[in-house]
């Protein structure tokens, strides 16, 4: 599928937030509705202070990814829009052009999880509860670093 990665317009928020919420309940089903319902306020507040791109294909939004605090903060996919590449391409975008090396992913989302092991990030914590303080426990995945060259010192690397 041919995209287009762009920034969005103020007025774009709103459809991403109801892209979220879709993205959501297509694949974290361990979330109750209260939860949804609480999580909601949160990422329409936070989603406009980090640095987002959003994936469009015949000019609907496909899906969109949030950077912050040197990692990736966010990437959520339409459901219609899952398995064409678009999570894969936002993904190499950040992390190709925006240097990107750190996601957090809910443990229970084991397709996610899979997901992102599949583009070499590797488990290098845990935490027992979610950002806020609910029993969703967080997997904090990075890119591996690049072995040294042959003949580097470990001082110039």
């Amino acid at each position: 599928m041919q995209i287009n990665i762009s920034q969005p317009q103020l007025s774009d928020y709103p459809a991403l937030i109801d892209l979220w919420e879709s993205s959501v309940r297509a694949t974290h089903h361990f979330l109750r509705e209260e939860d949804i319902d609480f999580y909601r306020p949160m990422v329409t507040a936070a989603l406009p202070l980090l640095d987002v791109y959003y994936a469009e294909s015949d000019s609907i939004i496909q899906g969109f990814i949030g950077l912050g605090d040197e990692m990736i903060q966010a990437l959520f996919i339409h459901p219609q829009a899952r398995g064409k590449g678009i999570g894969k391409q936002l993904m190499l975008f950040a992390i190709n052009q925006k240097g990107m090396k750190r996601v957090d992913v809910n443990e229970q989302n084991t397709q996610a999880l899979g997901f992102y092991e599949r583009l070499g990030f590797e488990v290098t914590g845990r935490t027992e509860l979610d950002g806020v303080g609910k029993p969703y426990p967080l997997l904090l995945m990075a890119l591996p670093k690049p072995a040294p060259a042959e003949g580097d010192s470990p001082l110039n690397v």
